[in-house]
């Protein structure tokens, strides 16, 4: 894998540049604001994911590795394709992506132009556990909140994609564990989301 790039830019576009690398001149996608960054004749360097298919070998850069990271860890959801996580990033910088998945934001995933609802409630379910925050939602519990920290997360994340407090409520208590089991929060939510679907 080529994991980054450094050289002279010899081309900046809206979505791409192109670094001279040992001679040879290395088209990059990037998002809009790391295009704008960069200038023709400085030197620039790039944390770079190659993508390989079929019939073609592409580059995409990132201002750093933490960008890279997300870039990558977006890509394990289905139905998100390298086009699709490089747009993510041109809407949010990775922390934004981490939180708006952390936090259940389903409004802040679907400014992401090619994100619809569906495609938003996947992306949290999928990533909450992949993407180096906490698995309940960011910000401290209110003061209403009451019970276990699973109890918590599951509810706030199930009124966080659109359900009511009532339906979050009757649901997590028909999935309560037995008692002494550890409970695992991203299992318990996809329980949770599987009940909702079914009634």
């Amino acid at each position: 894998m080529i994991a980054s790039v450094r050289g002279q830019v010899s081309h900046v576009g809206l979505d791409n540049v192109v670094i001279e690398v040992g001679g040879v001149g290395v088209l990059v996608h990037v998002t809009p604001a790391t295009a704008t960054s960069l200038r023709t004749g400085s030197t620039a360097y790039l944390a770079t994911s190659l993508v390989v298919r079929e019939d073609s070998l592409t580059l995409y850069g990132f201002a750093d590795a933490d960008g890279r990271s997300v870039f990558e860890t977006v890509q394990t959801v289905t139905g998100v394709g390298p086009r699709l996580a490089l747009a993510m990033l041109a809407v949010h910088s990775p922390d934004g992506v981490r939180t708006a998945v952390a936090s259940g934001d389903l409004n802040a995933l679907m400014k992401v132009p090619g994100i619809g609802r569906k495609g938003a409630e996947r992306l949290v379910l999928e990533l909450r556990d992949k993407m180096g925050m906490p698995s309940g939602p960011v910000g401290s519990p209110t003061a209403g909140s009451a019970g276990p920290d699973w109890v918590r997360q599951v509810r706030e994340a199930l009124v966080g994609l659109g359900w009511s407090a009532k339906q979050a409520e009757d649901t997590v208590e028909a999935i309560t564990p037995e008692a002494g089991e550890r409970p695992d929060v991203s299992g318990l939510l996809r329980l949770a989301l599987q009940r909702l679907a079914r009634s």
